[in-house]
């Protein structure tokens, strides 16, 4: 009898910390899972709580958007500088192409001074011949071409100074475009009186030379 009284305590006690062991075992085990639904719950319900709230995703591509429209805007201002420099280039370049514009030519003298030069010729002469009829023969018919261009362009009109402009007419026919020694020399007479028939003309006329 005490030997079948000890062996069912040691089989009752073996039953009871096997059946302890397993309900300690489930216990954990439900622990954990209410543990691991706790966390994903409260994880899916803080992605989900706030729907207005911009997605993490989300926020790069806005980005990156607003950086591809500034790029944009610089290369549009780059462009537009560029072809603004181009223009101005061109512009410039085309100026630069461009033909001087000839000088205008020298307006004629006035009258008076134009007789004023030719008078100070009135006391020289030459001889035909003497080889001293180069300069005063060449600058006494400079003088008188000059106050035919003076007159002509004269306020007061060609037809204030018909008279000297006749005899000057008739003398430069003569002459024609040969400007040489021997050939002024040929019409010595000619010029030295056309010279002092316009010097006699001014002096009845003192308000064209004064």
């Amino acid at each position: 009898m005490p030997v079948r009284t000890t062996a069912r305590s040691g089989i009752r006690r073996a039953t009871n910390t096997t059946a302890a062991g397993l309900r300690a075992t489930a216990v954990a085990a439900l622990a954990a899972a209410a543990l691991v639904s706790c966390t994903q719950g409260q994880t899916d319900g803080g992605l989900r709580a706030d729907p207005s709230a911009p997605s993490a995703t989300a926020s790069p591509s806005a980005g990156q958007a607003e950086n591809a429209d500034s790029v944009d805007n610089a290369d549009s201002v780059d462009n537009a500088d560029s072809v603004d420099n181009a223009d101005q280039a061109e512009q410039a370049a085309g100026e630069a192409t461009e033909e001087p514009t000839a000088p205008a030519e020298p307006a004629p003298e006035l009258v008076r001074d134009a007789f004023a030069t030719l008078q100070a010729t009135l006391g020289e002469t030459c001889t035909p011949g003497a080889g001293d009829c180069a300069y005063f023969l060449g600058r006494v018919t400079q003088e008188l071409t000059e106050l035919d261009e003076a007159m002509r362009a004269d306020p007061k009109g060609p037809g204030h100074f018909k008279q000297p402009l006749a005899d000057m007419k008739v003398l430069f026919g003569k002459l024609g475009k040969d400007r040489s020694t021997p050939h002024l020399e040929k019409f010595f007479t000619e010029i030295v009186s056309t010279r002092d028939g316009i010097n006699t003309w001014m002096q009845d006329h003192p308000d064209d030379y004064r």
